[in-house]
């Protein structure tokens, strides 16, 4: 049976769907957005600091659902501008490093919501 999965810790959704579903063992989240949970703005800066901020909601969902970003099976992340990659790479890569790093698909879109410059989703297993 699915469980939604809900936090105060990470941007609330801003349309109709849910932060995250479990099912069994798995956690899947939806896109997140690089919004401060507080004031629910796109957090000030470029690409890097729209990355931190999209995985900072992302940690804490998959804490929510008993997951970590260490128990990522597979993200999803979507770029307003694809020459922002290496930068994104670069920070992306100080979560979940390269040697057993998720797989991935990361691809260009045409706009995100709020006019984000990046969205990262992700599905996880449930720690026991």
């Amino acid at each position: 049976m699915k469980q939604q999965i809900h936090t105060n810790a990470a941007a609330t959704a801003i349309g109709p769907y849910s932060q995250a579903l479990s099912f069994e063992r798995l956690l899947f989240t939806s896109g997140q957005l690089p919004l401060n949970p507080l004031t629910m703005t796109i957090v000030e800066g470029g690409i890097s600091e729209q990355t931190r901020a999209s995985l900072a909601n992302l940690k804490a969902i998959l804490e929510a659902g008993n997951a970590s970003f260490d128990s990522v099976l597979k993200t999803t992340c979507f770029l307003a501008n694809i020459n922002d990659f290496a930068a994104f790479n670069a920070v992306y890569s100080e979560v979940f490093g390269c040697d057993s790093a998720p797989a991935r698909s990361c691809i260009e879109v045409a706009n995100l919501p709020k006019n984000a410059l990046v969205e990262i989703e992700a599905i996880a297993y449930i720690k026991k």
